[in-house]
């Protein structure tokens, strides 16, 4: 199990490596652009992986019907509903609300999969999420939520409500499908119907004209970000369920913010700290907890 817990921690930093890289092509590659181009980058890696293994079609073909929605939820609509979330929001904002997923996955884990919590694992979830919040609003949540709830907010409500969907179901899939299979064929489906944003924003136009940092940036999402990353979090979620692998997510925020402090420069601020030891300790209440009748 403590390999589990690991590779959950290691998903998180690299997705909180996910904002460096993204800021790294943002200036230059189109939103959908980089999304499709990522997903090339991953399901390059992911089918190759399941070829040396000999393992591209072992599974029953009813399952196609899965992954597509899978690649639906996931994929493209997370980053559909992610990209047109943050043209009228702040990131910070934004990163408030995605920080309520493993609150939202837990809730729905315990109403679809009967997977009882416990007292101490909710307390758990929820220490870990103010955690996320005091790291994102930097000690000032109230701030964030100036303004009032607008379509930006609506539309990022969407992409947590895409990915509890995408977790839950996967739980599901993965009861008769590896993660590695699962996640090649919906980031398949996924990278197929990003390809139709990506190629109203001119990416095949534009394929020559990147810089080598973006291409950097853009591997970095499809290896470490997206085949790495998806294999590792599915494996924590058919080991120990949907509600206490999603609470990894809440280390997500954390992971980007310390990597801003070592390689943007950024400073180190109180609530970072404060932010931190929540997360942590939320984190370790929720996957330490006694077991409970109903438990994966």
């Amino acid at each position: 199990m403590g390999t589990v817990y690991l590779k959950l921690t290691m998903t998180a930093v690299l997705w909180g490596g996910t904002i460096i890289a993204g800021r790294m092509i943002a200036g230059e590659v189109p939103p959908f652009t980089a999304a499709f181009l990522r997903f090339i980058w991953a399901s390059f890696f992911l089918f190759g992986f399941l070829l040396s293994r000999g393992r591209l079609t072992s599974f029953p073909s009813h399952h196609w019907r899965a992954f597509a929605i899978l690649g639906l939820t996931g994929i493209f609509a997370y980053n559909a509903f992610f990209f047109s979330g943050l043209k009228p929001i702040p990131a910070r904002r934004a990163s408030l609300i995605i920080a309520s997923n493993p609150a939202l996955i837990a809730l729905f884990s315990a109403v679809l999969f009967k997977e009882r919590l416990g007292a101490v694992r909710c307390a758990g979830i929820v220490l870990s999420v103010f955690g996320a919040v005091v790291v994102i609003s930097k000690g000032h949540p109230w701030i964030l939520w100036h303004g009032g709830v607008g379509l930006g907010d609506i539309l990022i409500l969407g992409c947590v409500a895409s990915w509890a969907a995408h977790s839950l179901m996967g739980k599901r899939v993965m009861q008769a499908v590896s993660p590695e299979i699962a996640v090649a064929y919906w980031c398949l489906v996924g990278t197929l119907l990003l390809a139709i944003p990506a190629s109203a924003e001119g990416v095949w136009s534009q394929l020559f004209s990147f810089s080598l940092s973006s291409w950097v940036g853009m591997f970095y999402l499809g290896f470490f970000g997206s085949f790495l990353g998806f294999r590792w979090y599915y494996e924590g979620i058919q080991a120990i369920g949907p509600a206490r692998a999603g609470v990894f997510i809440n280390l997500v925020p954390l992971s980007a913010v310390v990597m801003a402090v070592l390689f943007l420069g950024e400073q180190v601020e109180v609530s970072l700290i404060v932010g931190a030891l929540a997360v942590c300790l939320g984190v370790t209440l929720t996957n330490r907890a006694e077991p409970v009748r109903g438990d994966p």
